[in-house]
């Protein structure tokens, strides 16, 4: 029995081990490319270790991707005949147990488990992250807030985990509205852990939700060392600031950011497609032609249509598929999410109901240009989006297809009250977006006029 980096017992027999375990933790904590590396020295050294097992089948399963499903299946295997061959602790079996739940479609429970780890240890970095990620993907922000403030009194300033707790609280208080408290917690996280990518994009999220595009390239501009460590998550990175340059209108930044920097490497990961497919669907309904660069992706998501992981994953493969006019994919995709809807029987199948089933639909009505099926279903789907998971930011692109769709449909008073409403959560200001759809709101109320006045 061996102690980590954080205080807590771990079933580790050597040293050696043990440093590749903290290495693991500390990289996963900074979203660093090298934590399945190490990951892979601890459990090729103690090929025993239940929670180096289970906490791989997390990651796994964290990924979104159908195929991975399997390599998570075998993790957890693995994790529960290590954990009946050898003596584990109870906090360690709680990782297996958590795994095993949201491998039956409970990512729900599975988060309650780890916040019952963080009950008896506070300190445990690993699970605080960990549920910060599942509630993140389940969109329950209140849960990632409650969960942080729960265990933050429990972190001296000399904890090895606490620059990374507070960029993961930095982004709860910025998802819950908290603008001024979650860019100071930002700040402070990345002066205590300067590879703590998530930290530094909280700040980025606090710029863009208070419509600062310029106050957040500043901010990342030089801090590139932040997130250039990073798995694919320092694409997100690049996406945000891509979308500042959007709101200040400067286009053929944000097309040299895409090509060069978010679809650097092609890859198949759905966060890397669903930052591609909203910039792209961004571009596009500000007018800007993108070219052939929804073919690529389209071809990806082709591959895609069985998916049915995450919604918010399988949304975004659809909008690459309207928008590469992959009609017989796109509609074998809507029959699909339409199937899971129709079972229903885990959280996920619920989540493909109920946002999933009207957003799909929503989102081919665009693609054929039908703007008043697309408002009427995606206005449906609105009030669940939360629970589709991801940001504030990343579901964006369902609200300005709803407002736009309602905007082209002739639903003027319906589009202004939700463009409205996405002015109240983003503190109040008017980005670039809101701005220029109030022009076009006021341009038609103006059609509308002079149509009555001739009429009589």
């Amino acid at each position: 029995m061996k102690q980590d980096v954080f205080g807590q017992d771990v079933s580790l027999s050597t040293d050696a081990a043990m440093r590749c375990w903290n290495a693991t933790m500390l990289a996963f904590l900074a979203h660093a490319a090298a934590t399945p590396r190490h990951l892979g020295e601890v459990l090729t050294a103690e090929p025993g270790f239940a929670l180096g097992h289970a906490v791989k089948g997390m990651f796994y399963i964290l990924l979104g991707r159908r195929e991975l499903m399997q390599t998570a299946r075998t993790a957890l295997a693995d994790a529960k005949s290590a954990a009946a061959n050898a003596t584990i602790t109870a906090r360690e079996q709680k990782f297996v147990d958590a795994l095993d739940v949201w491998m039956q479609g409970y990512p729900g429970t599975a988060a309650n488990l780890l916040a019952g780890i963080l009950q008896k240890h506070p300190e445990d970095s690993l699970a605080m992250k960990l549920e910060h990620a599942t509630r993140f993907v389940l969109g329950d922000i209140a849960g990632m807030r409650r969960s942080i403030e729960t265990v933050l009194p429990a972190y001296q300033p000399d904890h090895a985990g606490r620059g990374y707790l507070l960029g993961c609280y930095a982004f709860a208080l910025e998802e819950t509205g908290d603008y001024a408290r979650a860019e100071i917690a930002g700040r402070q996280a990345l002066w205590m852990a300067p590879d703590d990518a998530w930290g530094l994009h909280a700040v980025a999220h606090v710029h863009d939700m208070t419509a600062n595009a310029q106050a957040g390239i500043d901010w990342l501009t030089g801090r590139e060392a932040a997130w250039d460590h990073c798995n694919n998550f320092r694409y997100h990175v690049w996406w945000h600031k891509a979308l500042m340059h959007l709101d200040l209108g400067q286009v053929d930044t944000v097309l040299a950011l895409y090509d060069t920097e978010i679809r650097a490497d092609r890859t198949d990961d759905y966060r890397d497609i669903s930052n591609a497919t909203s910039l792209l669907s961004r571009l596009e309904l500000d007018g800007v032609d993108v070219g052939d660069r929804w073919d690529e992706l389209a071809d990806i998501c082709a591959a895609r249509t069985e998916d049915g992981c995450l919604i918010f994953a399988d949304l975004h493969y659809l909008l690459a598929l309207t928008g590469g006019n992959r009609e017989a994919e796109a509609v074998h995709m809507l029959c699909r999410i339409a199937r899971d809807a129709e079972t229903c029987k885990d959280e996920v199948q619920e989540r493909m109901g109920n946002p999933g089933l009207s957003a799909a639909r929503g989102l081919y009505a665009f693609g054929e240009g039908d703007f008043s099926g697309a408002f009427r279903h995606l206005a449906a789907a609105r009030p669940a989006m939360q629970t589709a998971g991801g940001s504030h930011a990343q579901r964006d692109i369902f609200e300005r297809l709803t407002i736009d769709a309602g905007i082209r449909a002739g639903q003027i008073d319906m589009a202004e009250r939700f463009l409205n409403d996405r002015q109240a959560r983003r503190a109040g200001t008017e980005d670039g977006y809101a701005a220029a759809r109030r022009v076009l709101i006021d341009a038609a109320r103006g059609r509308d006029a002079a149509q009555g006045a001739l009429a009589q």
